[in-house]
């Protein structure tokens, strides 16, 4: 059965652009011109996913995105938010709001479509699973709970981000470059180095056990010079 998607946007233009991508790529689209439109379509027929422009009449993007993380039947529901606001304090504000992910235009249809899979990928993954198993780590998506050797570990929201990405595949070498787009989202400037912060903070998270470095646990994230990170259950460095 074809993933349902809802696409708002007050520009036909966009809409019929969105639309073909969307559909060409094999998902069900239905389409809304402005965010009341797109909150009854919602609650009369609900999509596995939405694409909420920013700025459209009536009820914004941002507007609706609150409504809608406000009720408990919608609380989980994925959404994107496209905007032509590209600074870092709007796309911080699209996230705070609720969204999952945030595109600044002007981006290519195939980005969108590469994000709209990868959102679909880790809510799946988030909400199938009631528990991930990796080594001696398990985590509950559902209560965003990890434990390790039987320790709960406390970890950050853009630890706990990274953490998803990378156990969903694990062994694949992420580069900063894909793990900033994945986590910050594309468009957005935030220095390759914060990776390399938020990656440590996360590896000595897991490296921990009862509040003390535990040296004999193995490092499960491994550094790959010159290329990026990988999740990995037999060495790590």
């Amino acid at each position: 059965m074809p993933v349902k998607i809802l696409i708002a946007d007050d520009e036909p233009n966009q809409l019929e652009l969105l639309s073909f991508n969307l559909t060409q790529a094999g998902f069900d689209v239905t389409l809304a011109h402005d965010g009341k439109q797109a909150l009854t379509m919602i609650e009369d027929s609900l999509p596995d996913l939405v694409v909420l422009d920013w700025m459209m009449p009536h009820l914004s993007g941002i507007e609706l995105c609150r409504l809608l993380r406000g009720r408990s039947d919608f609380k989980h529901l994925p959404i994107i938010i496209l905007s032509a606001r590209g600074e870092d304090g709007d796309k911080t504000l699209g996230l705070d709001t609720g969204a999952d992910d945030y595109i600044s235009k002007p981006f290519s249809p195939r980005e969108l479509v590469a994000r709209v899979r990868a959102l679909l990928r880790r809510t799946r993954l988030s909400t199938v699973a009631e528990v991930i198993k990796f080594a001696d780590m398990q985590i509950f998506p559902g209560r965003m709970e990890v434990f390790r050797a039987g320790q709960r570990i406390h970890l950050g929201p853009k630890e706990y981000q990274l953490l998803l990405i990378m156990i969903e595949r694990p062994g694949q070498v992420f580069s900063r470059v894909k793990l900033l787009d994945l986590v910050w989202g594309h468009g957005v400037y935030v220095e390759e180095r914060t990776v390399d912060v938020h990656l440590s903070r996360l590896r000595k998270a897991l490296n921990k056990a009862d509040g003390v470095d535990g040296g004999s646990l193995l490092n499960l994230i491994r550094t790959v010079r010159g290329s990026g990170y990988a999740l990995h259950a037999e060495s790590g460095q």
